[in-house]
């Protein structure tokens, strides 16, 4: 299954309180972390949510 590297790029600061949720869950806490998250459909819709916050790459 493909992986997706979640690197948050933009805060929180001044987002809705669903959106600071959605960065934790994926498991992201301050602008600059990455995590590795599989390519779920769970995952796609909390990257989706906060789109605007965070980049998306594919890893092998």
């Amino acid at each position: 299954m493909a992986q997706l590297k979640v690197t948050q790029l933009r805060s929180p600061i001044g987002t809705k309180p669903n959106h600071r949720a959605t960065l934790r869950s994926i498991g992201l806490r301050k602008v600059g972390d990455s995590v590795v998250q599989e390519d779920r459909p769970e995952i796609v819709g909390m990257i989706n949510t906060v789109r605007h916050l965070v980049q998306v790459e594919e890893v092998n």
